[in-house]
């Protein structure tokens, strides 16, 4: 497989393009973060703006959870540390999300 060769302005809108997604995935963790976006929601996009988010950075965007809690939530649900949201099949979806409503800790409510 061979690189396409790009002029300097299709590079240049490729880049501004490249930007604009890792914007946009920015304002979806900051979202979730300050609860005006659903975590459930967010898991079954399945766009080239939320597929790419890593489940364990999505996770660790949740008031209440950090790397530590983030891990362990996703051994209980048996994905893997570097899995991506479009990676996550529903089975694993349904209980990382049956695993935070059961959490004793943190604000997470299902929506």
């Amino acid at each position: 497989m061979t690189i396409p060769l790009l002029t300097q302005s299709e590079r240049a809108a490729a880049s501004r393009r490249a930007v604009a997604l890792r914007r946009e995935r920015a304002s979806l963790l900051h979202d979730l973060e300050q609860g005006r976006a659903s975590l459930e929601a967010l898991l079954q996009r399945r766009d080239e703006v939320a597929g790419p988010i890593r489940v364990r950075r999505l996770l660790g965007a949740l008031p209440g959870i950090g790397p530590v809690r983030s891990g362990k939530l996703m051994r209980e649900a048996g994905i893997s540390e570097r899995r991506r949201i479009n990676g996550i099949g529903p089975r694993q979806k349904e209980r990382l999300l049956a695993l935070l409503a059961a959490a004793p800790y943190g604000p997470f409510q299902p929506s």
